[in-house]
């Protein structure tokens, strides 16, 4: 199988690769950056974090055996032994918390001349916390709306129970008016029952009174 077999070859040899990425690791160790194409970038950050792990073991590490072990494994790969032990004495103890990733790449554009992309390679600092990962934008732009939604929720709200109270008094005074005008249409109707069945009483009253009187219009007017 061939997986990953095309990686970082820049244009060279073998031991000229093995060369070059070390002389670079060698600059990276000294110096903390360095700028150099992209390409060669990204080749030697692989290398020169497998160098800065065998510094961390040799520095977690109880056994005088294993400590000269790992500068001497890392002395066989950069072939600079001042440049380890800068790194295993001073700057190991800074990647201990660190979990990798202890290198970081800038782009800087392209070179004059050749367009190549220049890159800035550096040692990351133990303090640095990294950046910021950023929400994604369509997830801010949802717990906005959410959060723009319920304060109208919570802003209406009360609005509602106001007109509900509103509504409730009017339809309480319209329910009042209509059975006081009710009421004033059932006491007409029993007056004027009463004014009628009186009147009538009073007919009644002169017709017997009509009728008892014997004399006539003549012996009336006689008199």
């Amino acid at each position: 199988m061939r997986h990953s077999k095309r990686r970082h070859k820049l244009g060279v040899s073998g031991p000229h690769r093995l060369a070059l990425l070390a002389n670079l690791s060698v600059a990276l160790i000294v110096h903390g950056r360095i700028k150099t194409t992209l390409a060669k970038a990204k080749a030697l950050r692989p290398f020169v974090e497998k160098v800065i792990t065998l510094a961390k073991k040799a520095k977690s590490s109880n056994e005088a055996e294993r400590k000269l072990h790992y500068r001497r494994l890392a002395i066989s790969r950069i072939n600079n032994p001042d440049a380890v032990a800068t790194l295993f004495d001073e700057r190991a103890i800074e990647f201990m918390e660190r979990p990798g990733g202890y290198t970081r790449i800038y782009k800087i554009g392209q070179r004059i001349g050749d367009a190549a992309e220049m890159a800035l390679i550096e040692l990351i600092d133990g303090n640095d916390e990294g950046y910021s990962k950023r929400p994604a934008k369509k997830a801010a732009e949802k717990s906005v709306k959410k959060g723009v939604e319920k304060a109208e929720k919570e802003n209406s709200a009360p609005e509602v129970d106001q007109s509900a109270a509103a509504t409730v008094e009017e339809a309480t005074i319209t329910e009042e008016a209509d059975v006081e005008a009710e009421a004033t249409v059932d006491n007409a109707k029993e007056l004027s029952g009463k004014k009628s069945a009186s009147d009538a009483e009073l007919t009644a009253d002169a017709l017997e009174v009509d009728e008892s009187d014997p004399s006539s219009p003549e012996d009336k007017k006689k008199k």
